[in-house]
């Protein structure tokens, strides 16, 4: 170590001084460069410590924070846990008892639409019964057809079938006595039916023999020409029956100047009247009345009314005594109704009275019930049944409006 020291100094002592000079400003500066460096080093490590421990500071302080809002969220996370697991409780109790209500009702309109199909399914067997009987019924009407075309067929049956319809229509118009069935006149002829007229009248006389071949020869007939010929057959029938009813059954003194000829068909009488106008202008001139069951019948009511007319002008003192007796008891009646409206009158005023006392009670009651008394400061608390009080608070809150309904 001394030797290098020596030798170190030798060859310093041997340098110029020029040299040492530059060498000694060279390394002051690298000395000032290196002190500079070591300042400015300093001074970065130093704000890097700086922000270091700002930066850490703050990464404290969001930690801090975040552990406070981690806290806030956990316990929002609980609360909303017991309000989910409150609300989940809840739902599911309604929605056991909807799925209760809904398998009740379900279970009612089954059991009602069980007892509705039974009842349909029994009614519609009594409707298959009704069906059946019905089926029977016509059966048997297609039975009693047959006998009717069997009947008609013939002219004896069939003139007994007229006849048997006029005299239902005049049994069934008149009452007994007013009318007779194959009665004698003084000409030995025998009507079908009289009937008899009020006020001493001579009697109506119908006939029902309608000479029906003819007309079903026209429907027969396959062409215009017989058509025509069935036609001229039945005219020359029609001409004789009139004929025949005016000379046997047209008496002076003992039969009505008029007679009824009964056609048992509305379609055969609208028939005639329009296709056959000569038979009906002859009848006319005749005096002889071509009449249908509705016509007949129509005028049987007719004879009915002027008989029971005549019935009542016979009676009329019996009636007139009978309308003063209900006359008498009418004004009693009416003077006890009179009476009894009093009565009514008086009691509808004493109830419209009790009315309106008991509104006023009611509004009286609903005055003292609306009154607030303070106490402490605090409002008196509502009834749980009453309608809710609207309060207007403002924004300091301490001032609260209490706003009651009333009616």
């Amino acid at each position: 170590m001394n030797n290098a020291t020596d030798s170190l100094t030798i060859s310093l002592a041997g340098l110029s001084p020029v040299i040492l000079a530059l060498a000694g400003g060279a390394i002051a500066v690298v000395v000032v460069v290196l002190v500079f460096l070591l300042f400015r080093n300093g001074n970065l490590r130093r704000e890097q410590n700086e922000e270091a421990a700002i930066r850490a500071a703050e990464a404290d302080a969001r930690m801090s924070e975040l552990l406070k809002i981690q806290a806030e969220m956990k316990g929002r996370i609980s609360t909303m846990a017991e309000v989910f697991g409150t609300r989940q409780a809840e739902l599911n109790q309604a929605i056991g008892q909807r799925l209760d209500g809904m398998s009740q009702r379900v279970n009612t309109t089954i059991s009602e639409q069980t007892k509705s199909t039974h009842e349909n399914l029994q009614r519609l067997q009594e409707r298959l019964a009704v069906i059946d009987a019905a089926q029977n019924n016509i059966q048997t009407l297609a039975k009693d057809v047959v006998g009717l075309q069997a009947i008609l067929s013939n002219k004896q049956t069939r003139g007994a079938f007229g006849q048997s319809r006029m005299e239902t229509i005049v049994a069934d118009g008149l009452p007994m006595g007013a009318y007779a069935f194959q009665q004698t006149l003084s000409n030995g002829s025998r009507p079908d039916c009289t009937v008899r007229m009020p006020n001493s009248a001579p009697p109506l006389v119908i006939d029902a023999k309608f000479p029906l071949e003819a007309w079903n020869a026209i429907r027969d007939a396959g062409n215009p020409d017989a058509t025509k010929l069935a036609s001229q057959q039945f005219r020359r029938d029609m001409e004789i029956h009139i004929r025949d009813i005016s000379e046997k059954y047209l008496i002076q003194g003992e039969t009505q100047e008029t007679a009824f000829l009964f056609v048992p068909s509305e379609s055969i009488f609208a028939e005639i009247h329009e296709n056959f106008e000569p038979i009906v202008q002859k009848a006319h001139r005749s005096r002889i009345v071509i009449v249908s069951p509705s016509l007949l019948m129509l005028s049987i009511q007719v004879i009915q009314a002027v008989l029971k007319d005549q019935r009542m002008q016979a009676q009329a003192h019996v009636i007139q005594g009978e309308v003063a007796i209900l006359m008498d008891d009418l004004g009693r009646l009416d003077e006890r109704v009179r009476k009894l409206q009093t009565h009514f009158s008086q009691a509808q005023r004493d109830i419209d009275q009790i009315i309106t006392s008991t509104d006023k009670l009611s509004k009286r009651g609903a005055k003292i019930e609306a009154l607030e008394f303070e106490g402490g400061g605090a409002l008196k608390e509502e009834r749980e049944s009453g309608p809710p009080a609207k309060s207007v608070e403002s924004r300091t809150g301490l001032l609260k409006l209490r706003v009651v309904d009333e009616e």
